[in-house]
C-alpha cells in the first residue's frame, strides 16, 4: 500500500512539473539553472564516475553578506578542497601551498557548466529539450547540449524542477554512448548558509593574485600555430615556459570552447629517445602526444573525443617567416 502510494505521489509530481515548466525553453531553463546556483544555500553531494571509478564530491553554497560563497571537496583519497568567495578562489591540494586566484573555476564539469558563458556556449552547441526525469527523488527536467559538429562530446543536463539546480551530468560521444557521468546522490536546500562555511568565508586565507600574476610566463607570438580547432575553440593564453617535471622548455597554449578547456604543449626532443606515439584516454580526458620527424613532440590535452585530440596535434604548422617575425 505505501509502494502504490509513493509510486502515485512521484506520477503526481511529474504532471505538476510539466504543467509549471511547459513554456520555458531549453536555453531559459539553463539560465535558469546558473542563477539559481548562484543564488540559493544549498549543498549537493555526487559521485564522479568514469572508466569504472567512483569519486564521491561534495559541493556546499551560500550567500553570506551579499556574496557567493563555495565550497568543494572531494570525500575520498588525499584531501582536496577548493573555497570560492565572490571571484576568489583558493585552491588546496596536497601537491601546493594553498593560493588564491581571482577570476579562476572549480574543476569539473559540473563546475563548468554551471559558470559557462551561456551565449558564447550556444554558438558551438544546440541546447534541446529531452523530457523529464527523478535525480536523488527529485523531478527533473531533462536538457541536452548537442555539439554542432561531431568532433566533441555532448552534454545531457536534469535540472530540478524545483530549486533549479544541476542534478547530474552526462558526457556522451556521438553516438550517444556514456563517457563520464556526475551524478547527484542528495540535495540538501537550507534556509541559511551553513555555519561552518560562514566561518570558511571569514577566515583568513592567502592573499588573491591575478591569473596573469600567478602564471608569470608572458605572453607571447609563438612560431607555430594550428591550422584546425572544433568549432567554437578559442586561444586563451599562449606563452613558453619550463616544465615543473623536467624544468625542459616547451610552448603552451591554452584554448576553451567555454565549456572545456584544451591544453596544447610543443617541445624540442631527442626522437631517438622519446616514445614515438602515445595515446591515453580517462574517461572524458584523452592525451594525445607524438614525435614529428624533426624532433618535435606535440600533446594535446583536454577532455575531446581521442580522434579530435589527434587532428588538434596533427594541424601544428610552422609559422611563415614573415609571420612569425610579427
Amino acid at each position: 500500500m505505501r509502494q502504490s502510494s509513493l509510486i502515485l505521489l512521484a506520477s503526481l509530481l511529474l504532471i505538476c512539473a510539466k504543467a509549471s515548466a511547459d513554456d520555458l525553453s531549453a536555453e531559459a531553463l539553463l539560465q535558469q539553472m546558473q542563477s539559481a546556483v548562484s543564488q540559493q544555500n544549498f549543498e549537493l553531494s555526487m559521485v564522479k564516475a568514469r572508466q569504472g571509478r567512483l569519486e564521491p564530491i561534495r559541493f556546499s553554497h551560500g550567500v553570506i553578506d551579499g556574496k557567493e560563497v563555495a565550497h568543494l571537496s572531494y570525500l575520498d583519497g588525499k584531501a582536496v578542497e577548493y573555497l570560492q568567495r565572490q571571484n576568489e578562489y583558493t585552491f588546496f591540494e596536497n601537491t601546493h601551498e594553498p593560493y588564491t586566484l581571482k577570476g579562476a573555476r572549480f574543476p569539473g564539469v559540473w563546475s563548468s557548466l554551471v559558470k559557462m558563458p551561456l551565449p558564447r556556449v550556444l554558438e558551438s552547441y544546440d541546447p534541446v529539450l529531452a523530457g523529464r526525469s527523478r535525480v536523488a527523488g527529485l523531478v527533473a527536467q531533462v536538457v541536452r547540449l548537442v555539439p554542432k559538429e561531431a568532433d566533441k562530446y555532448g552534454f545531457v543536463l536534469w535540472v530540478d524542477e524545483q530549486s533549479h539546480l544541476l542534478l547530474r551530468v552526462d558526457m556522451v560521444d556521438k553516438e550517444g554512448n556514456l563517457v563520464e557521468q556526475v551524478l547527484g546522490v542528495d540535495l540538501d536546500r537550507q534556509p541559511a548558509p551553513a555555519p561552518w562555511l560562514v566561518t570558511l568565508a571569514r577566515s583568513k586565507l592567502p592573499d588573491a593574485l591575478a591569473l596573469e600574476d600567478a602564471y608569470p610566463a608572458r605572453q607571447q607570438t609563438l612560431n607555430w600555430h594550428l591550422t584546425w580547432l572544433p568549432g567554437g575553440f578559442k586561444v586563451l593564453s599562449q606563452d613558453r615556459h619550463q616544465l615543473v617535471s623536467t624544468s625542459l622548455p616547451v610552448d603552451y597554449m591554452m584554448l576553451s570552447d567555454g565549456v572545456v578547456d584544451l591544453s596544447v604543449y610543443v617541445s624540442r626532443v631527442d626522437p631517438k629517445q622519446a616514445v614515438r606515439q602515445q595515446l591515453i584516454r580517462q574517461g572524458a580526458t584523452s592525451l594525445v602526444s607524438f614525435v614529428n620527424e624533426v624532433g618535435v613532440e606535440i600533446t594535446v590535452v583536454g577532455e575531446v573525443p581521442t580522434e579530435t585530440a589527434k587532428r588538434i596535434a596533427e594541424s601544428v604548422q610552422p609559422l611563415a617567416r614573415n609571420e612569425a617575425v610579427q
